[in-house]
């Protein structure tokens, strides 16, 4: 692997969830540490796996894995880290400001923001402890910062008495208030990141053009920010071999290699590695030591067994939502699980049927908006372009709050308002223009925010409380866009996931987020269902059958109901590929 030539101290691997970076940052790890040197493995992973791959129980403390010399991890509970971080900063306070102070202080400490700053607060200290780097040859991080919580390290400690006084919007620099007795050792924490003698980041991603995407995103973030030192891997690339008697292999390969050639130019100038696709689970170190080689045995004896699948599809959640004549659809989950896709699907086959329907998306590309506009009867396609909307947001800020702020508050305010939530709450409020449509007809949405940025909006602004407060003594009652999310008879949101061990970990937290702003999820979908396909290669066979256990976990323990889509050997583009997702499943 190009990536382990010549290896500094330092290896970050991060990427989207389900790319496979923690398979491929303990792989590494165990290779390292076979050739001789002594490794340490850090995961900040919410959803970290590494001691179910090794299995050993890990947890926050360095831990040796017995089974490879000179090996050792370390599990960074996220969770556990941001509520030390929340408690550092609000315990202090507590019965020297009002409770409601209080809430709205914790609330604001809640979201993604404060547990990648919390995250990155733990091991912020491997890399600058020296005693500990006489003990390790290199340290390996599965779960690299992002370009984002990066920047927010670097802005100035100013921000605390700006946040303290008040003068702060709605943002993600409220968990910022506790970083200033800390600013030096962040400092050089960043600093140890943008030197290429001491860091190499391994950007891990699938051949798929939404993920090459965003690994370019990333790849432009951090270079901004001077970690230029990048390498690429692309995983799970589907052999060859595997498509000459399986036309849904054969499909998957042409776009494996499609998006390939399609990847940008940057992307294309990085020392690459290419990971072929695997047939087993990998757990395990015999699986670990596995995953760099071109040619890997089958671990089991399922590939010529029958598969073997019972359950719902999506014309089962269609016909449910039909029975309305109206309302609001929000799907919800991480990048590349395909929520665009199913929205778009569920608006045709909606408009299909008579019903009037209004699609609206986030989307960047815009591919399948620009198919169905003017196409089809019942169906409106519109787009919420989010630098137009966050632009808008921001004048309205600045001609607001920035009125009356001096020359430096006016500067901090400007800041804050580059943040990526400034974005998120723009976008919402022009679904809130649009939700209004849901009383007489059917409103589906791509891309909604996250459970986080609801809350933070409703506990910094309290409008729909406000609203509810004004028109206690008058007998109005205004219903407000919180309350149509919260209430299941107006609003069905979905979520989407993948049948893989990471996609399901995160909507599960994606689930936990949504319930604590009061909103119940109404459905699960797994997409992109190898089992549903009927794979007859034997690699994708075997992959079929691993799936099996995630679809169980979800069936039984997290979706009240819950829909399975097969993976298509056609593109989900247009009318006629979409209204095929309704067919069911095939046997």
């Amino acid at each position: 692997m190009t990536f382990l030539k010549h290896p500094p101290r330092f290896l970050f691997f991060t990427g989207k969830g389900g790319v496979g970076k923690t398979s491929i940052a303990c792989a590494a790890a165990v290779q390292l540490a076979t050739a001789g040197t002594r490794v340490l493995l850090v995961s900040t992973d919410p959803a970290s796996n590494v001691g179910q791959v090794f299995g050993v129980s890990i947890g926050n403390h360095i831990t040796e894995i017995t089974a490879v010399d000179r090996l050792s991890a370390l599990e960074i509970d996220p969770q556990a880290a941001a509520q030390e971080y929340r408690d550092r900063i609000v315990n202090p306070v507590r019965g020297l400001l009002p409770d409601k102070v209080l809430e709205s202080i914790e609330e604001q400490l809640s979201g993604a923001c404060t547990t990648e700053i919390a995250a990155f607060d733990e091991f912020t200290s491997l890399l600058t402890d020296r005693a500990l780097h006489a003990g390790y040859d290199h340290i390996i991080f599965d779960t690299a910062p992002t370009g984002h919580t990066i920047r927010l390290l670097q802005l100035p400690g100013a921000w605390s008495s700006f946040i303290e006084e008040g003068k702060g919007d709605a943002s993600c620099l409220g968990p910022l208030a506790g970083l200033v007795k800390q600013r030096a050792q962040y400092k050089a924490a960043v600093e140890a990141l943008a030197d290429s003698k001491r860091t190499r980041l391994v950007l891990v991603s699938r051949a798929q053009e939404a993920t090459l995407r965003e690994v370019a995103r990333t790849y432009n973030e951090l270079a901004a920010i001077g970690i230029s030192q990048q390498y690429l891997v692309i995983n799970g690339l589907l052999p060859h071999s595997e498509t000459l008697q399986d036309s849904l292999g054969k499909a998957i390969f042409t776009r494996e290699q499609t998006a390939l050639s399609a990847m940008q130019g940057i992307l294309k100038t990085l020392p690459c590695d290419r990971v072929t696709l695997k047939p087993f689970n990998l757990v395990g170190i015999d699986a670990l030591k596995q995953l760099f080689s071109e040619n890997t045995p089958f671990l089991k004896g399922e590939a010529n067994q029958p598969i073997s699948i019972q359950a719902p599809g999506l014309s089962s959640l269609v016909d449910q939502i039909a029975a309305d004549s109206h309302g609001l659809i929000m799907f919800m989950g991480k990048g590349g699980v395909g929520k665009t896709t199913l929205a778009a699907a569920f608006a045709l086959e909606l408009a299909h049927r008579g019903l009037p329907t209004h699609l609206t998306t986030t989307d960047p590309a815009a591919h399948l908006a620009g198919t169905l506009t003017g196409t089809v009867e019942n169906l409106i396609v519109s787009r919420i372009d989010p630098e137009i909307e966050t632009e808008r947001y921001r004048h309205q800020v600045l001609d607001t709050k920035g009125a009356h702020l001096d020359t430096e508050g006016l500067a901090l305010l400007e800041e804050d308002l580059r943040s990526p939530c400034t974005e998120e709450i723009a976008v919402f409020q022009a679904f809130s223009r649009i939700i209004r449509e849901a009383d007489k007809k059917f409103i589906v949405i791509d891309t909604a925010p996250t459970g986080h940025t609801l809350l933070l909006l409703d506990a910094t602004g309290a409008y729909h409380r406000e609203v509810s407060r004004q028109s206690g003594d008058t007998g109005l009652h205004e219903v407000t866009p919180m309350m149509r999310l919260q209430n299941t008879k107006q609003t069905k949101v979905i979520i989407v996931t993948l049948a893989e061990t990471t996609p399901v970990l995160e909507a599960v937290n994606l689930q936990t987020d949504l319930r604590r702003a009061g909103i119940e999820p109404w459905a699960w979908i797994i997409n992109n269902s190898v089992a549903a396909a009927g794979p007859r290669s034997p690699l994708l066979k075997q992959r079929a059958h691993n799936e099996i256990n995630e679809i169980d976990t979800i069936a039984r323990n997290h979706a009240s109901r819950y829909a399975l889509v097969p993976l298509l050997e056609e593109e989900p583009v247009g009318k006629k590929i979409l209204l095929k997702l309704f067919k069911g499943l095939k046997d």
